[in-house]
């Protein structure tokens, strides 16, 4: 089984973690680290990523690992941290997000789930993509869930502002995010990039992503008998992100493992309109590689 002492010697190479502050971003961040990459750790909370990063420094004495603010549910955010990165950027981890929540809007009045979890790393991987494309070679990981499987796309209620249901949109976010994974690659392919795009399921995790109160007390009592620690939750991500075997348009899963994904996932007519629909929300596009 694959660990992550698999890693190779990363040294030269620069690796950007969102949501490095806690769960699997945290360990994601560490063996990256640990392993010879200047690591660049984002948190929306101040307090919480100087903590991430004294936990990362202390693991993993004379790391170059440093922490940016970024909240990815303020899009002036993301362009602001995405203007400090110099250089080419190697590794992007696109790894926060939010869990099932009441209906709440971000700053720019998207639905909160898809808002943080698609329409935020959609910004910041199109504003970083020419530091992507002046590395030697690329990879974006991008972390989503078997949830994906539930999840729908309707582009005629695409804020969710009939019918709306936690789950049911958290389920869309990340099916959100395997059909920007997925289509990612395929413009990547097409235009001849050097970039590999991934996506990841990092399997029932004890993370943040739910919150208390939202679940009842008796599944709250079971999901902590069966979550893993956060450190195997990262497993995925971080073989997406260094395997030599991992290939463009993967979907890890634990073990880790290469997955198949629903076939919802797979639909390249939704994946390049939800693409289209995502520049036109968000003002990014990606240069030489939106065509497909």
């Amino acid at each position: 089984m694959w660990t992550p002492d698999e890693i190779p010697d990363l040294t030269g190479s620069t690796a950007v973690v969102t949501g490095a502050s806690g769960g699997i971003g945290v360990p994601t961040a560490l063996e990256l680290a640990r392993h010879g990459a200047r690591v660049v750790m984002t948190a929306r909370d101040p307090g919480r990523g100087r903590a991430a990063l004294e936990a990362v420094r202390a693991a993993a004495p004379g790391a170059t690992v440093e922490v940016r603010a970024l909240d990815l549910a303020d899009l002036r955010s993301v362009h602001a941290f995405a203007d400090t990165v110099e250089g080419p950027l190697e590794l992007l981890v696109n790894n926060a997000g939010v869990g099932p929540m009441s209906r709440r809007t971000t700053a720019d009045g998207f639905e909160t789930q898809l808002g943080v979890n698609h329409l935020g790393h959609f910004a910041l991987t199109g504003l970083l993509m020419p530091r992507l494309l002046a590395a030697s070679v690329a990879r974006v990981v991008t972390v989503s869930s078997d949830a994906h499987s539930l999840g729908v796309i309707d582009f005629e209620n695409l804020g969710l502002e009939r019918g709306y249901g936690m789950f049911s949109a958290y389920s869309r976010s990340k099916l959100a995010n395997l059909l920007f994974s997925m289509e990612l690659q395929r413009r990547a392919d097409a235009s001849g990039a050097a970039l590999l795009s991934l996506a990841t399921h990092p399997g029932m995790t004890a993370t943040g992503i739910l919150k208390p109160g939202v679940l009842t007390r008796p599944f709250n009592a079971l999901m902590r008998l069966v979550v893993q620690p956060a450190a195997k939750g990262a497993r995925p991500s971080l073989y997406a992100a260094t395997s030599p075997d991992a290939r463009g348009g993967q979907y890890i899963g634990p073990g880790p493992k290469v997955l198949r994904p629903s076939p919802k996932a797979l639909d390249e007519a939704v994946a390049a309109r939800l693409w289209e629909r995502s520049e036109a929300l968000t003002g990014v596009r990606f240069g030489e590689i939106s065509q497909h």
